[in-house]
């Protein structure tokens, strides 16, 4: 028989972290770092007679404006056995005894449940009274979460790891270890360097970037249990400088050894080459120095959070700065994550939502050829649900709101093309 248990929190994160379907959402650290942008939890345990949990749901809340009621989103939950039916069916009573005790029009749920092996359960989830919102784009806007990401196993050496990358993108993660950049951890003190990367990131790339509040929250919640961690990469420029100089040594020395070829068209090719990148490499060294001189203790180049949740490994936020960008840090960085993540129990490395194969013309192409070179695979999910408990709040929330927003933003753009055309 099926009942309700009271456990303490580190009794729900740690079956969160354990069961294969539990995910960084739905940790009561996660639901604390919501409290500043409005949202408010409760939780539910399930378990059988003999105390042994097997079901766990945070339920996060976030009021409705001019409203007294309040939308509930299990954000990559329920966390069990969707095999267990009567375990399903017994958390989707609990949580909406607690979704119409806050007044909630909706019960939204995302699993982390990959399709392939699960297209029975959105079915199953329907026969409750749940909507299926669709197997949409891992880009859509009409869900919370991403339900395509790209996943990297990561659970081998660092050789195999290496290994797993697309060929080009092993070559620039080498040159970009040996370039003079240096990956490390770093504290909550330098989370207002991550942030200005981010607002630079931001104007570069055309997106609204959060403030160092919200980061701050984050932190605060998820680093203390080991789920979060900042990372920075920083140009060291005297270690780039010896590089160079180790570079341009060996290409005078490959210089002299070309022109002792007796294969004119040959070597005419290859003296070509070597004395272009002894040229580049001349240039470069002029540029170091000209960084030594700005920032001799070096220079901040990238950073990203790191988040986990037992065998699982979050690229949550990354940064970069517009300079210097032919030294990697990214790649550099990434990889020293991945590493992390691996040496700390992560078995997988989720770099986040993808739109999977877009066109070349698509706005998010270039994220794509960024996160498929990694040795990750597609992981889709079987989408969102909604259980709706007050049917004209929701179309009005659902429906009403999202076209207003859309035909704000439409009219906005065409005063905007207006004013362009005067």
């Amino acid at each position: 028989m099926l009942k309700l248990l009271n456990i303490i929190n580190k009794e729900h994160n740690r079956f969160v972290e354990s069961h294969p379907f539990g995910d960084l959402l739905q940790l009561t650290d996660w639901a604390q770092s919501k409290r500043l942008t409005g949202w408010y939890s409760r939780r539910i345990a399930a378990g059988d007679e003999t105390g042994e949990v097997l079901g766990t749901a945070m339920l996060l809340f976030k009021k409705v404006p001019k409203t007294g009621s309040t939308l509930c989103y299990i954000s990559r939950g329920f966390v069990c056995d969707f095999n267990n039916r009567p375990l399903v069916e017994f958390m989707l009573k609990e949580s909406l005894k607690i979704a119409e005790d806050e007044n909630a029009y909706a019960i939204k749920i995302d699993p982390d449940l990959p399709l392939d092996e699960h297209r029975n359960t959105i079915e199953f989830l329907k026969s409750l009274g749940f909507r299926h919102r669709g197997l949409k784009d891992g880009m859509s806007k009409d869900n919370i979460q991403p339900r395509q990401t790209m996943v990297a196993d990561i659970d081998k050496d660092d050789e195999e790891l290496l290994q797993s990358f697309e060929r080009n993108n092993r070559t620039k993660v080498r040159n970009a270890a040996r370039r003079g950049t240096v990956v490390y951890k770093a504290g909550r003190e330098e989370l207002g360097t991550f942030v200005e990367l981010m607002k630079e990131t931001g104007e570069r790339d055309g997106f609204l970037t959060r403030d160092i509040t919200y980061f701050e929250s984050m932190y605060d919640h998820l680093n203390p249990n080991g789920h979060m961690e900042l990372f920075l990469v920083k140009l060291i420029p005297e270690d780039v400088s010896v590089s160079l100089q180790e570079d341009l040594v060996k290409v005078e020395k490959d210089i002299e050894k070309a022109g002792r070829k007796k294969d004119s068209s040959k070597k005419e090719n290859q003296l070509k080459d070597l004395g272009n990148r002894r040229e580049k490499l001349s240039k470069q060294l002029v540029e170091i120095e000209v960084i030594k001189q700005e920032h001799p203790d070096g220079v901040i180049l990238s950073g990203a959070l790191l988040a986990q949740s037992g065998h699982k490994a979050y690229y949550l936020y990354g940064a970069s700065s517009d300079s210097y960008r032919e030294y990697l840090p990214n790649h550099n960085m990434q990889f020293a994550m991945m590493k992390y993540a691996r040496d700390n129990g992560a078995k997988t490395y989720d770099f986040g939502g993808v739109s999977v194969s877009p066109p070349q013309d698509s706005p998010h192409f270039g994220l794509w050829q960024f996160k498929k070179v990694w040795g990750t695979k597609v992981s889709e999910k079987i989408g969102e649900f909604d259980y709706v408990i007050n049917q004209p709040l929701y179309t009005l929330a659902e429906v009403g709101v999202p076209m207003f927003q859309k035909g704000k933003v439409k009219l906005n753009q065409l005063i905007r093309n207006r004013k362009r055309s005067r």
